[in-house]
């Protein structure tokens, strides 16, 4: 048996080819299928089964295009309501990979419909569990984002209570030399502690993660509920989508309209003043230049979740890129979320037709009170780190619904932790209010103001 992990380290997912002899089953697989033909071709291998831990809330899965490029059935559990041709998956069955046997249990907690997939080798000990999003490294799955999506839904204290069950009745009955292989690393919006490694086993996870020590139902659901992080818009929506199925990725990307070299002119006369721009250039270029109204968010490793925390389901944007390298790159990317259908045209821009001012951080200390201080950290970082005393916080997730309460009496300054995020804010906010005060973003300075 040979365990092959892929990660698409910007979504902090892991997806896993199994092979027994030429047979190959693949687990959790992202949009882009490539990779999974090419090591299927590598090892003169037939991809012979398709398996869905979940329906995926932060990424789309290729599981119907290796199905319809294959013939390989896709197995998930009947709790899915998957609308695709399928195999159910369900505690007690079972699938015979070349020389060993791939077995359900359904682990329900992170959704109503999880499943773990057990490893059993050709003398029948289990070598390893695919856990999905049941349980991390470090951490288990959240149990909040059910509770509009999905063919089930459930509260999230129901899912807690589930999660603490499926934990200690089916995973922790294994044995302590199994290795764990989740669906998400750190940086995922999954989970709230989770591990840089990849892969553990169920020993050294008892040792080390909370959430297998020994506690009440009442702690441990207490603990799973508090500080989890923020739910993206898309994520509803990717449940949907992948109950569905996404169409073929190289298909839908090449129905995506590039032009280069648009003039802040042409653009003017030619495209619809109504749909979102999304600016994913360098701050400096944008500030220096950009299209009235663009939100400067950059391309960075977190791209597309902030893309899909920040604009909704079904509403169309046209996406800026510095290069064309960079818009084919960054079009790929927004299909592993599947907003590429909302691009109504992806551009490099040859000139803009307004700018943004450079701040000079310099006095703020001594002028604080001279601004209107935003903070779009999340909640807990600005729980953890108070940087200026009388600053709003609204996260940056909700600026655009809530760009209404900022006070428009004084200059704004917006500040994140880092630079990337208030680039994106101090952006919405200009585009929003119409000219009603000056907009200001700290950028990177923000630094030299945390203690």
């Amino acid at each position: 048996m040979i365990i092959k992990q892929f990660e698409d380290k910007n979504l902090a997912h892991y997806s896993y080819a199994i092979l027994s002899g030429h047979d190959l089953a693949l687990i959790d697989p992202s949009r882009d299928p490539q990779d999974y033909y090419d090591f299927a071709a590598q090892h003169q291998a037939k991809i012979t089964a398709v398996i869905e831990t979940h329906p995926h809330a932060d990424f789309v899965s290729s599981h119907l295009e290796i199905h319809q490029h294959t013939g390989a059935p896709i197995y998930v559990s009947k709790l899915l309501g998957a609308e695709y041709e399928h195999e159910v998956f369900d505690e007690g069955d079972a699938i015979v990979l070349g020389k060993i046997t791939l077995k359900a249990l359904n682990t329900p907690g992170h959704s109503p419909d999880s499943i773990s997939i057990v490893a059993y080798d050709e003398h029948g000990i289990e070598q390893a569990i695919f856990t999905g999003d049941t349980l991390f490294i470090g951490d288990c799955g959240r149990p909040d984002l059910r509770e509009q999506a999905g063919a089930i839904t459930a509260a999230r204290e129901t899912l807690a209570k589930q999660m603490y069950h499926s934990l200690r009745d089916k995973l922790m009955n294994l044995p302590d030399s199994i290795a764990i292989y989740p669906a998400h690393g750190a940086g995922s919006l999954c989970g709230k502690e989770l591990s840089k490694l990849g892969v553990s086993t169920l020993g050294h996870e008892k040792l080390t993660n909370w959430s297998l020590q020994e506690q009440s139902e009442s702690d441990f659901v207490k603990e799973l509920l508090s500080d989890q992080p923020f739910i993206p818009k898309y994520f509803t929506y990717d449940v949907s989508l992948n109950k569905k199925g996404a169409s073929p990725f190289a298909e839908s990307i090449s129905k995506i309209k590039i032009k280069l070299q648009i003039t802040a002119d042409e653009f003017t006369k030619s495209f619809d003043p109504n749909i979102l721009i999304i600016d994913s250039r360098p701050q400096d270029q944008f500030k220096t230049a950009h299209l009235k109204n663009s939100y400067n968010l950059m391309n960075d490793t977190k791209f597309e979740t902030w893309l899909g925390s920040i604009v909704h389901p079904g509403e169309l944007f046209y996406l800026i890129a510095k290069n064309e390298v960079e818009l084919n790159t960054l079009i790929s990317r927004i299909a592993k979320i599947g907003y590429e259908n909302q691009i109504a045209l992806a551009f490099t821009l040859e000139s803009g037709n307004t700018q943004f001012d450079f701040f000079d951080s310099s006095t703020l200390r001594k002028y604080e009170d001279a601004y209107t201080i935003i903070d779009i950290r999340n909640p807990n970082e600005v729980k953890a780190n108070t940087i200026f005393e009388h600053a709003i916080h609204i996260p940056l997730y909700e600026l655009r619904e809530r760009t209404n309460e900022i006070p428009l009496s004084k200059p704004i300054l917006v500040h994140c932790a880092g630079g990337f995020r208030s680039a994106a804010g101090s952006s919405i906010i200009k585009s929003l209010i119409n000219e009603q005060a000056e907009v200001y973003d700290l950028s990177t300075a923000v630094k030299k103001f945390q203690s």
